[in-house]
């Protein structure tokens, strides 16, 4: 729509020349939703001042409205014929090219348009992914609410992640990245043995990849094979001690084999290594628990407790806690705190009657 300073200028023009009164007229119409009659004001103002510009782009914008996107482009090329520069023309040429699916024709045309997020998309329609990832980043940042670019966005990265593997695996089959993502695409298929089998290939190779244990742990645990879990993620705290990420995961298996001392070191480590992560906190609290150190477990689902409020895992917390009162004999405390529970149980919108 043209600009409100030239919506003025010609309302004050309007008496002097009959085109630019039409134009106004069409420009009312269009504010008030009255399609047909905006498009016919402004092909009146066409008839009466063949080399007016904006009467074109006005009666493009009118099409793309209606959205009749083949009509829009003759009246919106003719407008840049007569001024390349003239307001909105191209951003719009490129929006009616671009919804018919001339990604390759609009791109220029929005780019001269700066409209970021209409780019990335007709990057990402012509194939031009790298291009199309960085555009669509930059729309993102600006409206990072926006579902539409969220969509695109993830689109754009997920087609040159799959563009960029496929160059792996066609150029570095024998290599373990190429292993690597193998494994990684069976994983997320569910296939164990497959999975397995690519991970250990990449790790005959590569021994020393940082990341490859934790990912085999994660199968394994996935697959319920915790025996199998804890190893891999022990391994990966060797070869990663500064991972909080590893230690918690150890943690995590120990406690399913029933090692509970074993996991509470794994766990303080990890709480160590990074603070107030409310899942390791009540992991670790879980582990005291079972390893008969109520002092750390109240003081764990204590901490919980100050970063979570109406979640499950603030529930879940509220029941351990329940539990370490009942065995101090504080029996006021305990009845608090499974009234607590049951209370965040309803909010968050769990139905068991105990946490797992």
């Amino acid at each position: 729509m043209i600009s409100a300073f030239l919506s003025i200028a010609l309302a004050l023009q309007a008496s002097a020349s009959p085109a630019l009164q039409h134009l106004h007229a069409g420009v009312e119409a269009d504010k008030s939703g009255q399609l047909d009659s905006a498009a016919a004001e402004f092909q009146k103002a066409i008839d009466l001042d063949p080399k007016l510009a904006v009467a074109f782009v006005d009666l493009g914008e009118v099409f793309i409205e209606k959205r009749d996107y083949a009509s829009a482009v003759p009246p919106l090329k003719h407008a840049l014929e007569l001024n390349a520069n003239v307001e909105g023309g191209h951003q719009l040429l490129g929006y009616a090219l671009l919804a018919q699916g001339y990604a390759g024709e609009a791109i220029p045309h929005l780019e001269k348009g700066n409209d970021e997020s209409a780019l990335g998309i007709a990057l990402l329609e012509a194939g031009r992914l790298p291009e199309a990832v960085a555009v669509l980043q930059k729309a993102l940042a600006k409206s990072p609410d926006d579902p539409d670019l969220l969509y695109y966005y993830g689109r754009a990265a997920g087609l040159l992640s799959k563009d960029v593997f496929d160059t792996l695996e066609a150029r570095f089959p024998d290599s373990a990245r190429a292993h690597q993502m193998m494994a990684q695409d069976y994983a997320a298929l569910r296939e164990v043995p497959s999975a397995e089998r690519e991970f250990s290939e990449a790790l005959r190779l590569r021994p020393q990849t940082a990341g490859l244990h934790l990912e085999l742990g994660y199968l394994y645990a996935r697959a319920q094979q915790w025996d199998k879990a804890a190893e891999q993620f022990r391994l990966e705290t060797e070869l990663q001690p500064g991972s909080a990420e590893a230690a918690y995961r150890l943690g995590e298996a120990e406690m399913q084999l029933g090692k509970f001392h074993e996991a509470r070191i794994s766990l303080e480590r990890s709480e160590q290594l990074k603070h107030e992560m409310p899942e390791t906190l009540y992991m670790l609290g879980k582990a005291a628990s079972l390893d008969g150190d109520d002092a750390l477990a109240q003081k764990s689902w204590l901490h919980v407790l100050s970063l979570e409020k109406d979640t499950p895992l603030a529930a879940q917390t509220h029941f351990g806690l329940a539990g370490v009162y009942r065995k101090e004999g504080k029996t006021a405390e305990a009845d608090r705190e499974m009234e607590l529970f049951r209370q965040v149980q309803g909010n968050s919108g769990q139905t068991t009657d105990a946490p797992k």
